[in-house]
This record gives C-alpha cells, sequence and structure tokens, in this order.
C-alpha cells in the first residue's frame, strides 16, 4: 500500500487531499471575513481568511463539495473556483443548483477518476446528517466522501456530520480508515435548541475510535464565530481518549 496521502489545510473546512496523483480539494472557502447571510435574517460571520489565495493552488483534479448552501462551505470566491475545476462531487441538489462540472452523488453512489499513472481512485458518496435526527429539513442535504483504489490508503471526508450513529454505518464497510478528515468545531447557530451542528472535540475523538483511524485530519474548526471549539478543545479531546497520537493539526 502507498504511503499516507499529503492533506494542506487552510482554514474553515478547506484542504487539499493528494491521493492517487490526484490533488482533491474540499468545501472551498477563500473569502475575507465578514458577515454572510444564510436566509431568514440569520448571518454568519467569517473572522479569519483563507490561509491561501487560491490562484496559487495550482490545479486540482476535483471538488468534494459537502453542501453549496451555506457560505461556510461554499463562499463567493469558492463558488468562482467552481468554474475552472474539471469535477465537483456534491448533493444532488446541489448539482442541479450550481450546474457546470457539479455531479450529484447520492450515499453509497460511486464515481471513478483516472489517475495519472493508470488506474482509478474511487469516490464514494457517504451520508452525513447536518445536526440532529430529522435536521434535514431545515439545514439541507449533505452528504460525505470515501476515498479508495488498489493498493491506495482508505480516506473518509466526513462532510459536515454531526451523528456518530452514521459514523458507525460508515466504519461497518470502511473500517479501519487510514485518514479520517473530519469536520469538527462544535458548530452551533441556535438551531434546534442549539444543538451540535458538526462533531465536537469529543464526539470527533469517539468517531476516530470507531473508524479505527491512523490518522485524523481536523477541519472546519476554525475561522467562523459559530464554531464553538477550536485547537484547544481538539487536544484536550484526543488526549483524553488517549489518541492524541493519530491527531495531525499541523
Amino acid at each position: 500500500m502507498t504511503a499516507t496521502p499529503a492533506v494542506q489545510v487552510f482554514g474553515g473546512p478547506t484542504a487539499l487531499i493528494e491521493y492517487g496523483g490526484l490533488r482533491l480539494l474540499t468545501d472551498p472557502t477563500f473569502d475575507a471575513p465578514g458577515e454572510y447571510p444564510i436566509g431568514g435574517g440569520r448571518l454568519l460571520t467569517k473572522t479569519r481568511p483563507g490561509t491561501v489565495d487560491p490562484a496559487a493552488l495550482g490545479p486540482v483534479d476535483a471538488v468534494l463539495l459537502s453542501h453549496d448552501e451555506h457560505p461556510d462551505n461554499l463562499d463567493h470566491s469558492g463558488r468562482t473556483f467552481l468554474a475552472d475545476v474539471p469535477l465537483t462531487l456534491t448533493t444532488r441538489g446541489g448539482a442541479e443548483r450550481l450546474g457546470g462540472t457539479a455531479k450529484g452523488l447520492v450515499p453509497w453512489q460511486s464515481v471513478e477518476l483516472t489517475r495519472p499513472d493508470g488506474g482509478t481512485v474511487t469516490v464514494t458518496g457517504v451520508p452525513a446528517q447536518h445536526g440532529p435526527e430529522g435536521c434535514e429539513p431545515v439545514t439541507g442535504e449533505v452528504i460525505g466522501f470515501v476515498l479508495t483504489g488498489d493498493g491506495l490508503p482508505v480516506v473518509y471526508v466526513s462532510g459536515d456530520n454531526a451523528s456518530l450513529g452514521i459514523v458507525e454505518m460508515i466504519a461497518s464497510h470502511y473500517a479501519p480508515v487510514d485518514t479520517a478528515v473530519l469536520f469538527a468545531g462544535g458548530a452551533r447557530t441556535g438551531l434546534f435548541d442549539n444543538d451540535l451542528l458538526t462533531l465536537d472535540s469529543a464526539r470527533a475523538a469517539e468517531a476516530a475510535r470507531i473508524l479505527g483511524a491512523r490518522r485524523v485530519v481536523p477541519v472546519h474548526f476554525d475561522s467562523w464565530a459559530h464554531f464553538t471549539e477550536g485547537r484547544e478543545p481538539l487536544l484536550a479531546a484526543f488526549a483524553a481518549a488517549g489518541l492524541s497520537e493519530i491527531l495531525d493539526l499541523a
């Protein structure tokens, strides 16, 4: 099996995964700090810019977009960026709204991407739940992804998922996972009595245990005011779970 894939994190949910010779970018967000409307008179507040200029990223083979309806997952410059990407994999509704090269996946549906050196990478859409049970009519459709390929390690990208039950379902198909890119941060916006909309730090550590993950790369825990848990709570939760050695916050 080839080495663990390189993952570069650029703030918020945006990370570049180099896998099987392909360059895959999660939820592109490059805008400046400011207030971003999300409907119903509500706003999300971005507190820090991303750490990369999209023009400096170089070629990206595909974007793995958990959902398009919230600006902390796809902002204005992220939408512009999609126009130059050969393929965006996202939800069915997202693909309809975005058009262009966007392709919608339902959970457990797969697509094959051609590797530059021959062979393929399989990207499988997997379930995600952006809040408590029954949240979908309010928070919308979300999807995660699993990357696999001959001789390649298994990579899981959670998307905005708050459910450990869904993590258990994914683990039943793919565990042990080499690298889990977990959207953490304990996102809360007041919806559902201020319940979690993504994993908090303790749930991220438990997700890592369920997945048998060899490495966890957290994203979606900084740069926005509604992320309630950042770097220090992640370090503390993984230490309490005896999993400090798998946490990759570099």
